[in-house]
Formats: structure tokens, C-alpha cells, sequence
């Protein structure tokens, strides 16, 4: 079952901020803000470091794909987009982050804290994509 469902989710235009880590996502390449000053990762992107404030120091990674469950939800209630049940997560990188997804699932009541999952794209009508996840298989 696809969490997809008639109609577009809402999307923001990018800034000069957030324009590398849009632009990435065309190339289905998912970037992690790290600050060389610090060391600190960082998502999502901002002009400033969270951690030491550096607005100089901060570049980009590309974060491997591979993801766990670190808290999530099944929702039941149509959203523009998706198709209910439909699991939302937070899911946590090797690379020092946490992103809010969806995790894409024939069996979304069966997702749980601690599960393995790996990184899969969402199409977006002007090309970009929006980051998902998927069970991982391993």
C-alpha cells in the first residue's frame, strides 16, 4: 500500500539556506549539515550552527541512506497526500541527526522503535524529492 493519495503535499521553496539540500535531493542525495568549527551535525539546515553559533563554518555530508526508528506513529486521518494508515517517524542517522518521514510500508502497524530502515525518495512535481524510508532489508 502506498502512502500516497490523490492531491500534492505541501512543499517550501528553497532559500539560500535550505537551496544545497534541495537541490541534492534531484539527485536523490540526502545532506547532513555539519559544522567544521564544532563538529556538530545539524538537520534541518539553518544559517547558524545549533551548537557553537558558527554562521562561517557550516558544509555539507552525505549521509549513507541507512536510518532507525527512534519514535513513531501510525496515523489514520487523510493528510493532502497520503493515504491513511500511513506510519510517520523520527528516525535517527549514523550521522548524528534525527529527520521527521515517512516510513513507506505494506505493514505499517508492524513498525516499532529500534527498527532498521534505509533511505527511498518521494518525486515532487518540479523534479525534487522528499526524503522517505523503507524497512530495511538486511
Amino acid at each position: 500500500m502506498s502512502s500516497e493519495a490523490p492531491g500534492a503535499c505541501q512543499v517550501p521553496d528553497p532559500d539560500e539556506v535550505t537551496a544545497p539540500w534541495w537541490d541534492a535531493t534531484r539527485r536523490r542525495v540526502l545532506l547532513v549539515q555539519r559544522c567544521a568549527a564544532c563538529g556538530h551535525a545539524q538537520h534541518p539546515p539553518r544559517a547558524l550552527c545549533t551548537a557553537c553559533g558558527s554562521p562561517r563554518d557550516l558544509g555539507w555530508s552525505e549521509a549513507t541512506g541507512d536510518g532507525v526508528v527512534d519514535a513513531c506513529t501510525v496515523v489514520e486521518r487523510a493528510m493532502p497526500g497520503f493515504r491513511p494508515p500511513y506510519v510517520v517517524a523520527r528516525v535517527r542517522l549514523p550521522e548524528g541527526v534525527l529527520l521527521l518521514s515517512n516510513v513507506v510500508t505494506e505493514r505499517p502497524y508492524d513498525v516499532g522503535v529500534g527498527d532498521a530502515l534505509r533511505l527511498d525518495w518521494r518525486p515532487l512535481p518540479d523534479g525534487r524529492a522528499l526524503p522517505v524510508f523503507v524497512p530495511s532489508e538486511r
